[in-house]
């Protein structure tokens, strides 16, 4: 799941994509309204936790051009202010949920689990595929009953390879899906991380390098 946080407070930005990134997630921060939207622009995110309060363009205005563009990722909107009337006028702008400040990361990781289940597809809550098991709740990942102990970024590609169950993914799709913008697109991290991923899920192997296409489950 790819999420920019647009946050001015640059502690509370970096606090949370810091979390999020330690639970898999690919994520990136923006400071202000300009700079989101830029990246809104070129970077196709599930969703984005967006400050109402930005500089540059303010996060309304961010929020209406989201709403008004051909991309679609989900609004989760965040306000110091907790008032009714805020969250109304937040959600009639076009925001998917709303979250007053200050707040419990558990939660904004809840609410953003439950966008990412609206925004497209729903996966099962447990994915397989023959003897493979992954928990995407529970961070847990078994095969023939064995638990198999990830790092974020190994249980990330597994879980996208198990989403599309079949379909090649490129190393880009796969940049792009669990890493984020500080990664190098020219970097082996993707082969390293699919290298070690295959030796700990063991055989017979269970994922193909499709030659110059990508990888997928075969």
């Amino acid at each position: 799941m790819r999420v920019l946080i647009a946050e001015d407070e640059q502690r509370l930005a970096l606090t949370v994509a810091r979390g999020l990134r330690r639970g898999g997630w690919a994520v990136d921060v923006a400071h202000d309204g300009t700079t989101a939207l830029e990246r809104i622009g070129v970077v196709d995110y599930d969703v984005v936790v967006l400050d109402r309060d930005l500089p540059g363009v303010h996060g309304d205005d961010v929020c209406r051009r989201i709403v008004a563009s051909s991309r679609s990722p989900r609004i989760l909107m965040l306000t110091a202010a907790a008032g009714v009337g805020e969250r109304v006028a937040g959600l009639e702008l076009g925001a998917d949920d709303y979250l007053p400040k200050p707040f419990a990361f558990d939660e904004l990781v809840a609410r953003l689990r439950a966008l990412q289940r609206r925004s497209g597809v729903v996966a099962p809550p447990v994915l397989e595929h023959g003897d493979l098991r992954l928990d995407p709740a529970r961070r847990h990942v078994e095969r023939a009953g064995r638990a198999i102990a990830l790092t974020p970024k190994e249980f990330g590609v597994l879980e996208e390879l198990l989403r599309v169950q079949g379909t090649v993914l490129s190393a880009e799709d796969l940049l792009r899906r669990v890493w984020d913008e500080h990664t190098d697109p020219f970097t082996n991290t993707v082969r390293v991380t699919l290298m070690n991923l295959r030796r700990k899920l063991g055989e017979p192997a269970v994922i193909e390098t499709v030659i110059g296409a990508g990888y997928r489950l075969t």
